[in-house]
């Protein structure tokens, strides 16, 4: 078994995914899956059981909140921490600090570092 986290990245930008998975995985503690819609991320999730999904809000099909609504809301998924990636809010709007949470949500702005969002993946699933 690996003592690495496994993460799943759902977005709809296929270079985005690509170059998540190489930065996390580069990092030496997790193991990265993608999915580039909210269907087949619903599916992977069940599927793989990550300990954590990372979550585009705006994609086309299922948005990034009605895919957390049918992952909260599914017994064999709604343990999984989600934290929503976005470009609808900038960095420069949310502070240095990377990860914020908002009406119980965690949020990412899209343009981050690598360290900001391991340390950031770490803080929520310390919790």
């Amino acid at each position: 078994m690996s003592d690495r986290y496994r993460v799943l990245v759902i977005d709809d930008e296929e270079d985005f995914c690509f170059f998540i998975k190489s930065n996390l995985e580069e990092a030496g503690e997790f193991e990265v899956i993608t999915a580039i819609n909210g269907e087949q991320g619903i599916a992977v999730a069940k599927e793989a059981s990550p300990d954590l999904i990372l979550l585009d809000i705006v994609m086309p099909g299922l948005s990034g909140t009605e895919v957390a609504e049918k992952l909260l809301g599914d017994p064999q998924t709604k343990h999984i921490p989600i934290i929503f990636l976005t470009a609808v809010v900038t960095k420069d709007e949310t502070g240095p600090a990377p990860l914020k949470e908002i009406g119980g949500n965690n949020f990412i702005a899209k343009v981050t570092q690598t360290p900001e969002l391991v340390s950031a993946i770490k803080d929520v699933l310390e919790r």
